[in-house]
């Protein structure tokens, strides 16, 4: 794969469209991509990632906004990108998805991702000549030509910031994740899956069957009333059956003994029972005779009471009925005399007859009748009285507001006048203040910057003298450590020496015997004093590469001050920003009141109209109250005149009218108490005459005689029950002589029914219990063999299943890394571990020579700590000391140094293991301002090897250095307006 040609426009912080021509960059082999901090290095390869897969790595990648926020809402958010794959030429366009301004009317709408794919130059065999607009089948045809996924090209071609530094530091568990992406072993997982879920589902089967046997298990118990063993739960089951059947044959002879036993007592007790009763029943009739027959002489009395209560109870009704009649004469008598006073205090004449008052009676009301329309006239009267004066009231007070809102009218124009003249100078002052804000923006920057400029100036001369007196301590800590090891290298005999023991071989020449040992010389160094020259060394190296990265910082800074102020000074800067100012102020000032004058020019011109209207509505009002009022006025004359005529002596005609219907309520009321009293005369007179008859007839000589013999109706009746019951009592005592079981049955006679009760009650407890033990031992030793049944199913079908079981378990956990698996390692693991192998050596051969021949990664496929799995470590060899050290351990630049060779390799083994294309274009980014110069000398050597045969590495850092090595570079300048992009050449 090679690339030809980028381009990007409104893509990060590039607003124009910005080009970059590989074919030219990449002429020498290698470039540098540079720039201030935040101008866009690292954007241009997320341009190029988005235009081949449409996203882009790391964490950027999560926030989906490519767009740029300076872009014009017209400018289209576009990458395209031209390389050759596999001998095919092709060019690429994508667009992401983002939001812009609505063309028509308010707010945003989305505008959707685009892609496309064509081809320059012959077609390949089976794609279209017209090439591909689909986004998922863009993305499918670049992957399939490429022979990779987004993640491996990230990894291989596009080696990100600390992306690879973190792969080396990374634990089992991450590094997994990425190599099983770069490598494609999904399958395996699938297989680790597959067994997982398959025991999972086996496992579950088990558990089924297993808990339901447990359940039988557990109900036979219960029924058994025996606790359940833990094993041998055959002969168990067995045993409890033969029990059962030994209880139900022990419990059915006792039961057909006990059962017979109980019928024979109840069969006893119920024939003394039946005895006893025929001498209660001849007992009890034999008391009620001498009973009845002592009471013979009180129901004779008894009797003549209730036929002598019966004559006198005529008497006594006839008499009380005469006695309410007489009560309510004497009351009709004092209502007829009180209304006849009522109608004399009327001053009307009394007619005597009350057929003559009824007549006067109707007269008036007839009188009354033709009062009633002028009663409701001299209401309306009233009100229209009313009505005049509020017409009168409401017609002043329309015209004076006529008068007002005239005056209030006539001052309006010429306020409406002078607000719209305000309103013109407000709007033309805010159509300005935009652009004065800008400008007051430029300005303030532009001087912050100026002001900045003399520290930053201090702050580069601080930073060189800090850096040259940083680079003269790590010259003298270097010279002092290769002079220690040195002198440790020329001692090393006496030091090898020092370790001899008589008997021991020689770890040099293999002898036991050590004739003259070396003997430690003026000078000695040990290896503690070497490692603390070698750490001493270190850290000058560090502080170093601290004032370097700090010299670069500000000269940046200083560099990027320079170059956004230009030709201005910042006297010019401060006249520009009082004159920018005071033309702010005045113009806000004058803008700020613009709401407040459309306001008030909107107030001015709806309050001329409302007044327009209220005076009109107010003149109307004037119109209407007078026209009203001069008919109103006729109408009330008129009526007067009639009014005064029916009204006669009286007040006015509703008190006249009032007066006659009184005068006719006292004459019907008068008339209808004479007619009253004459009616309860007659009915006294008549009651009267009824009760001397029925005295005669009931042959009671005065009314005192026959209230004397009266009773009242409860005592009569109760007397009548007492007489009947006596009656059918005897009738009934009697009967029992005559009924032949009783023949010969004396009420002295005696039979013993509690002793057989005694009996009978015992015998039935016992066949009780007997029943219940054998029904209760029946039951059990049924439901026993019906569980037992069930239990031998559910034995015979789980013991397959449990071996099954156990034996696809083993297998599952060696296939995922547990179990018997000594090295902890997955099936997946196992197979990551090969290439993580090969990579592991493929990167060893450029970590050696970018370390001088120090440093070897080291592959272990050893277990982790604790249990956790294993397979995916690597360590780094350390020549001087022969340990194998952590990666974790590696200082920064070291670190770089084992990133990029393991990113390197890495690169090489998933460029093999895919079949991808030849991959002739590598990116790196960041990291070399952590080596030193006798370092980056190195890898600067192992980028010119992947540069020879065609391919080309560009760098993306901020090292000064590397400007001065790499003669080809692409810079990146940042401003206010955007991003742009510049190639230089030596």
């Amino acid at each position: 794969m090679r690339l030809h040609r980028l381009e990007v426009a409104a893509f990060g912080p590039y607003v124009r469209r910005e080009t970059v021509d590989f074919d030219v960059l990449g002429a020498d082999g290698l470039f540098l991509l540079h720039g201030d901090t935040g101008a866009g290095k690292t954007t241009l390869l997320d341009a190029i990632a988005f235009a081949l897969f449409g996203v882009v790595p790391g964490a950027r990648g999560e926030t989906k906004r490519l767009r740029c926020d300076q872009a014009d809402p017209d400018d289209v958010t576009e990458v395209v990108l031209e390389l050759t794959v596999q001998g095919h030429r092709l060019r690429i366009v994508r667009s992401p998805e983002y939001q812009r301004p609505k063309r028509r009317g308010e707010g945003t709408t989305t505008q959707q991702a685009k892609a496309s794919l064509s081809w320059v130059g012959p077609t390949p065999d089976g794609q279209r000549p017209e090439g591909i607009i689909r986004i998922d089948e863009v993305a499918r045809t670049v992957e399939r030509l490429l022979g990779m996924t987004a993640a491996q090209f990230f990894q291989v071609v596009l080696l990100p910031q600390g992306e690879f530094a973190r792969f080396l530091r990374a634990d089992t568990t991450e590094r997994e994740k990425l190599l099983e992406s770069l490598f494609g072993t999904g399958r395996f997982g699938d297989v680790e899956k597959w067994f997982a879920n398959l025991r999972t589902e086996r496992f579950q089967e088990v558990q089924t069957r297993t808990g339901s046997f447990r359940e039988l298990v557990a109900r036979f118990a219960q029924v058994a009333k025996v606790e359940a063993p833990e094993e041998n739960q055959r002969e168990w089951m067995d045993a409890i059956l033969r029990e059962a059947v030994e209880q139900v044959e022990a419990a059915e002879p006792l039961a057909r003994k006990t059962l017979a036993a109980r019928d024979k007592a109840d069969q006893d007790l119920q024939e003394r029972l039946a005895a006893a009763e025929r001498v209660r029943r001849v007992r009890a009739a034999h008391t009620k005779l001498s009973e009845l027959a002592e009471q013979a002489e009180e129901r004779q009395l008894w009797a003549v009471e209730v036929a002598e209560a019966g004559r006198a109870a005529v008497v006594v009704e006839v008499a009380t009925q005469l006695d309410k009649r007489v009560a309510r004469l004497a009351e009709a008598q004092r209502v007829e005399a009180a209304r006849a006073q009522k109608l004399k205090v009327t001053g009307h004449a009394d007619a005597g007859e009350a057929s003559a008052l009824r007549t006067g009676a109707g007269t008036l009301r007839e009188e009354a009748g033709e009062l009633a329309s002028l009663v409701a006239e001299a209401g309306q009267q009233r009100l229209d009285s009313v009505r005049l004066k509020e017409l009168a009231s409401q017609g002043q007070r329309a015209a004076e507001k006529v008068t007002a809102l005239g005056e209030e009218l006539a001052a309006v124009p010429e306020r409406v006048r002078g607000l719209r003249e305000q309103l013109s100078a407000a709007t033309e002052a805010e159509a300005r203040l935009e652009g004065v804000r800008a400008r007051s923006a430029d300005v303030a920057a532009a001087l912050q910057d100026a002001n900045e400029v003399p520290p930053a100036e201090q702050a580069v001369v601080k930073a060189q003298e800090n850096l040259r007196g940083a680079v003269d301590k790590h010259q003298v800590a270097r010279q002092r450590w290769l002079d220690v090891r040195e002198r440790r290298v020329d001692g090393m005999a006496a030091e090898l020496a020092a370790g001899l023991a008589g008997g021991a071989p020689c770890p040099v020449c293999g002898s036991d015997d050590h004739p003259v040992p070396a003997q430690p010389v003026e000078g000695f160094v040990d290896e503690k004093q070497e490692r603390a020259a070698e750490q001493a060394e270190q850290r000058a190296v560090k502080q170093r590469e601290l004032l370097v990265t700090a010299l670069h910082e500000v000269e940046t800074k200083l560099t990027g001050l320079r170059e956004r102020l230009g030709e201005r000074s910042r006297d010019e800067l401060l006249g520009e920003s009082e004159q920018v100012r005071a033309e702010l102020a005045k113009l806000s000032e004058s803008a700020a009141g613009k709401a407040g004058i459309e306001k008030a020019l909107a107030e001015a011109e709806l309050k001329a109209g409302q007044l327009t209207d209220q005076r009109g509505a107010a003149e109307q009002a004037v119109t209407a109250a007078e026209t009203e009022a001069r008919a109103l006025s006729e109408r009330v004359a008129e009526r007067q005149q009639r009014l005064e005529i029916a009204r006669g002596e009286h007040v006015d005609v509703e008190a006249r009218r009032t007066f006659l219907l009184g005068v006719v309520g006292a004459l019907e009321s008068l008339a209808e108490a004479r007619t009253n009293r004459a009616a309860e005369e007659g009915r006294v007179d008549e009651l009267r005459a009824a009760m001397e008859e029925a005295l005669l007839r009931a042959e009671f000589a005065t009314l005192d005689q026959a209230q004397a013999a009266a009773r009242p109706a409860d005592v009569v009746a109760e007397l009548e029950k007492l007489l009947s019951d006596a009656k059918l009592a005897e009738a009934s005592a009697r009967a029992v002589f005559a009924e032949p079981e009783l023949f010969g049955v004396s009420p002295d006679d005696f039979v013993d029914v509690d002793s057989a009760g005694q009996l009978a009650k015992e015998a039935r407890v016992q066949a009780d219990l007997a029943l219940v033990a054998y029904r209760s031992a029946s039951e059990r030793s049924e439901e026993l063999a019906k569980l037992a049944t069930r239990m031998s199913k559910a034995m015979a079908a789980l013991a397959p299943v449990e071996e099954a079981y156990a034996e696809l378990k083993a297998l599952a956990e060696v296939v995922n890394g547990r179990g018997q698996n000594s090295r902890k390692m997955s099936l997946r693991s196992y197979v990551l571990a090969a290439r993580l192998e090969e990579v592991a050596l493929a990167a060893t051969t450029r970590l050696r020579v970018m370390s001088q021949g120090r440093f070897s990664f080291v592959h272990s496929d050893a277990a982790g700590a604790r249990g956790m799995r294993g397979g995916l470590g690597i360590d780094v060899l350390d020549d001087y000391s022969g340990t194998v050290r952590p990666a974790k351990t590696l200082s920064g630049g070291e670190s770089f140094l084992a990133s990029l060779a393991l990113a390197l390799g890495l690169a090489d083994v998933v460029a093999a293991e895919t079949g991808g294309a030849l991959l002739d274009t590598l990116f790196v980014d960041e990291g070399f301002g952590t080596l030193d110069a006798e370092t980056l000398d190195i890898v600067m050597n192992i980028l010119d090897e992947l540069r020879a045969g065609g391919r080309v590495v560009g760098l993306v850092s901020h090292v000064e250095e590397l400007r001065q090595r790499i003669p080809t570079r692409l810079r990146v300048r940042k401003s206010r307006t955007g991003s742009t992009l510049e190639v230089q050449t030596a």
